[in-house]
């Protein structure tokens, strides 16, 4: 008993429910809330399928990996949330499958944007008498003091190699983890500096930032370059499936460790903290699959050489010499 003399549920300490038992417990509320939700994963799934498709068949071979990569991000995360709604023991699994492929996202929308261009050599040309403003977020918004930087093979191989390197530890991370878990030393609500998630998490979310920098670089340099062709809205939807997947998630699960949810049998406070979190998820992630369809299924047509005008501001981003 606690200090107000009212007995705990036996379950609010218990494990994540088996998949049985939560259709056991469905009432018409749950039922119809399950089944909706299963639906718009499902949906978000054949929309993208549809999509992939078209662009096979439409869009030039350079751009159909990355295209097709970027495009995936919504509704993967949006049917790993829905596999983890329905299996609440394996939400780990789920979220570190959605988290290893956003992590592969970040590197292709940085691709993708070099695509649009033209690839490269393109990106070069055009952009040799340009330099680079790194004093821009997540890392180094508030150093305006850095110079800006030259653009070069060298530097444009940095930029890759900065967000490449999150794709790939990542995945690196996420199989020690799992290598981990098995032997009982990882666990996500074990925040002992004993424990490895208290290690392994807070430097993955270095490793986030470190590569969130080359691709908000890439952005504002290329930003009015590719107005034409909607990088602002796709590099918002991007930005606002990296603050649904990674952000809101973390928030609501810092929660339910705290208490701040409460529990409901047969869900623990955790476990239903990572279940409101997968419920929401995949109502967003259905959305932003509709909104990303309507900005990437179109005829990919070659970028027009950039003019030498006066007016290099309605082309790309220029950094004075004297800078």
């Amino acid at each position: 008993m606690n200090g107000s003399n009212r007995t705990i549920d036996p379950s609010c300490k218990d494990k994540p429910p088996l998949a049985i038992d939560i259709i056991l417990n469905l009432d018409i509320f749950g039922i119809i809330l399950y089944s909706v939700l299963t639906f718009m994963a499902a949906v978000s799934m054949l929309v993208f399928i549809e999509e992939c498709i078209y662009i096979y068949r439409k869009v030039p071979a350079n751009k159909k990996s990355v295209i097709i990569w970027v495009n995936g991000a919504a509704p993967v995360i949006g049917t790993m949330s829905c596999l983890g709604m329905w299996i609440p023991r394996a939400t780990m699994f789920t979220d570190m499958t959605s988290a290893c492929y956003f992590a592969i996202v970040v590197f292709k929308f940085l691709i993708l944007m070099l695509e649009e261009v033209g690839g490269d050599e393109a990106f070069l040309r055009r952009a040799g008498r340009h330099k680079l403003k790194i004093s821009t977020g997540p890392c180094c918004c508030c150093c305006l003091c850095l110079p800006h930087v030259a653009i070069t093979r060298r530097s444009l191989f940095l930029l890759k190699l900065g967000s490449l390197q999150f794709a790939l530890l990542k995945i690196v991370f996420t199989i020690l983890s799992i290598v981990l878990w098995t032997n009982g030393t990882f666990d996500l609500a074990d925040l002992n500096i004993t424990g490895a998630a208290i290690w392994i998490n807070p430097f993955v979310g270095i490793l986030t930032i470190i590569a969130l920098w080359p691709v908000a670089i890439m952005f504002m340099h290329l930003r009015i370059t590719l107005r034409t062709l909607k990088i602002i809205p796709k590099y918002a939807m991007y930005q606002l499936v990296l603050i649904l997947s990674q952000l809101q998630t973390a928030i609501i699960n810092i929660l339910a460790m705290n208490g701040t949810i409460a529990c409901t049998p047969p869900f623990s406070a955790a476990s239903r903290g990572y279940m409101m979190s997968q419920q929401l998820l995949i109502l967003e992630m259905f959305i932003i699959t509709l909104v990303t369809r309507l900005l990437y299924r179109r005829q990919y047509d070659p970028l027009p050489e950039e003019e030498h005008d006066d007016n290099e501001n309605t082309k790309m981003v220029a950094i004075p010499k004297s800078a």
